[in-house]
């Protein structure tokens, strides 16, 4: 047995060994030799979404790949990479991303298998810039999906269910710059009542609290593309939700040195070095933590926010920092915004899983019905609840049982779902 934990510590692989393939040969030989298999990102997942009783493998020493098209709208690159790593070459080519998460860490095969997002209304999941995908099945076939193609928007996001992801193609466009602002201490009723204008006030929008008051918010963080129409706009808005421009440099967990942090107060740079809260140096956010996040159709955001601010007095105490994000509606069929823009409610939870465990269901049964759990993060929800939440989910299962027929990709997690 392996005795490797994940990012945030919360999880001991129960693997029995972890490999280390450098070359697409290497990898092949080791589907070859049989039995359950799982991939391995960059381990930030809290959950046993990447686990196996038998072998994970990691894809981090095949050779790099990063290509950028002739037309310079997309670029390929290694499944293994991470956004923090490709961020900085695109930028030297010219060429950006339109979004990144809030962890430049992740890896862009683990991100976009478990749909997982930044913030702006007009942007997708990092999942909907992916145009392309290579992915060697557990059989060893080599398979490349296109956008359009059949099976493409099932694949996207795949739970690690079809096999390993090779490569990726992304769009990309011309380098762009962003400026990020900080305000403090909003009127929630005001937030509320103007959320619509309070999420589209910038190209990214992350709201933050403790819910230590439920009066007003800890923060919100508006993340800007240069040059900016609708600084005024901006200003006005927020004087009318009674928040304060934030002084000097913030983490989103108060009272955290924000060292760690992008730059703020207005100074615009380089899209890869503001989009991220975090800089790829450092360790992210609070490092041991646990991670929950439901995202609900955008029509049912404010009753979600509400639901979740009327149980603030038993989510505090454990509770490290709560981040509201929107996510533009996709195609992809196991995308959390499936067929409609998204609102998402992020927790960062103090690494106490138990009593998180035991909280997670009454969050779970107060928050609208449509709330779809991120896939890579802990939630207690009925595996057959959270089918129902899938319009394509059989359609997924069918694709998941074609590239993967001996169900060597199928872990206790997948089973727990029902594939």
């Amino acid at each position: 047995m392996t005795t490797e934990r994940n990012w945030a510590g919360n999880l001991t692989y129960r693997a029995s060994t972890i490999a280390h393939p450098e070359s697409i040969d290497d990898l092949s030989a080791l589907l070859a030799a049989g039995g359950p298999v799982r991939l391995l990102g960059s381990r930030h997942c809290f959950n046993d979404i990447a686990d196996t009783d038998g072998t994970l493998v990691a894809l981090d020493r095949l050779p790099s790949v990063f290509e950028v098209d002739p037309t310079r709208t997309s670029v390929r690159v290694s499944g293994a990479a991470r956004y923090g790593d490709i961020a900085p070459r695109l930028e030297a080519e010219g060429l950006a991303l339109a979004n990144l998460a809030s962890l430049p860490h992740i890896s862009v095969a683990g991100a976009i298998a478990t749909g997982t997002h930044g913030s702006g209304d007009a942007i997708g999941s990092l999942a909907s810039a992916v145009r392309a995908l290579t992915i060697l099945t557990p059989a060893g076939e080599t398979r490349t999906l296109a956008r359009g193609e059949d099976d493409f928007d099932g694949a996207v996001v795949g739970l690690g269910a079809l096999g390993a992801v090779l490569d990726v193609t992304l769009d990309v466009e011309p380098t762009y710059e962003v400026a990020q602002h900080v305000f403090e201490h909003p009127d929630w009723d005001a937030v509320l009542a103007e959320f619509d204008e309070v999420t589209s006030i910038g190209t990214s929008v992350s709201l933050f609290s403790r819910w230590q008051r439920t009066d007003v918010v800890d923060q919100i963080w508006v993340k800007q593309r240069q040059p900016e129409a609708r600084e005024a706009t901006r200003e006005s808005l927020f004087e009318r939700l009674g928040a304060e421009a934030a002084t000097s440099k913030r983490h989103p967990i108060l009272g955290v040195d924000p060292v760690a942090c992008t730059e703020q107060l207005g100074a615009a740079g380089p899209w890869h070095e503001r989009l991220a809260h975090f800089k790829l140096e450092f360790t992210p956010s609070a490092g041991a933590e646990i991670q929950s996040e439901y995202l609900v159709p955008r029509a049912d955001a404010v009753a979600a926010i509400q639901a979740v601010r009327t149980l603030a007095g038993q989510i505090a105490p454990l509770l490290l920092v709560n981040e509201i994000r929107t996510v533009r509606a996709d195609d992809l069929w196991l995308s959390s915004s499936y067929g409609t823009d998204a609102v998402g409610l992020h927790f960062t939870w103090k690494p106490d899983e138990p009593a998180v465990r035991a909280l997670l269901p009454t969050i779970e049964a107060a928050l609208p019905a449509t709330a779809r759990p991120h896939w890579g993060k802990v939630f207690t929800l009925d595996a057959a609840e959270v089918r129902s939440r899938y319009p394509r989910w059989e359609d997924f299962a069918a694709l998941a049982a074609r590239f993967d027929p001996a169900r060597r990709l199928v872990n206790p997690y997948l089973a727990r779902l029902g594939l």
